[in-house]
């Protein structure tokens, strides 16, 4: 089984505030969406919450050490437990999607990366750690520009790329 990590962030790593994202880009969360719908989606307990519910059409796993409970979520204290239950049910490629201490202690297990970088600089109170990119290959690039609406910035310029690590 494949372990991706997907995430959003800003010029300094930023990734929320107060279990919120930072920006509402709309092609992102397609893009989320397409990628993620049909898989596993592994996140934290806190993630979980600023959802509010199972993502449709994609299994929920959430990693909580508080035996935490959610209707239509699988939770796990034990993070080989999760993968092992992921891998039970036939998944080739699982995705972390956050938060902040999720990918920093799932980081070392992932494979592949599908990162949104979001031109963005502001107040944010979660971060993703730097990334070393020597150990990954870039396999794809998708750049997008700003979305301005009567002289107001809708949706920041961002970039989509995809990584893969080096053998």
């Amino acid at each position: 089984m494949k372990i991706s990590m997907i995430v959003a962030y800003g010029k300094n790593w930023e990734i929320g505030l107060n279990n919120q994202m930072l920006w509402h880009i709309s092609e992102d969360f397609k893009n989320f969406k397409q990628i993620t719908s049909g898989h596993h989606i592994l996140m934290g307990r806190k993630t979980f919450e600023s959802i509010g519910r199972p993502l449709p059409n994609r299994t929920s796993i959430v990693l909580s050490s508080k035996g935490f409970e959610h209707e239509g979520v699988y939770t796990f204290g034990d993070i080989q437990e999760a993968f092992n239950f992921a891998r039970a049910n036939g998944e080739e490629e699982l995705f972390i999607i956050g938060g902040a201490n999720i990918y920093a202690t799932l980081f070392p297990y992932v494979d592949k990366m599908y990162l949104s970088e979001v031109d963005f600089d502001g107040e944010a109170d979660a971060f993703l750690k730097p990334i070393d990119f020597a150990a990954w290959d870039m396999v794809e690039q998708r750049d997008y520009e700003a979305v301005v609406s009567k002289g107001e910035t809708q949706s920041p310029a961002w970039k989509f790329k995809v990584y893969v690590k080096k053998d």
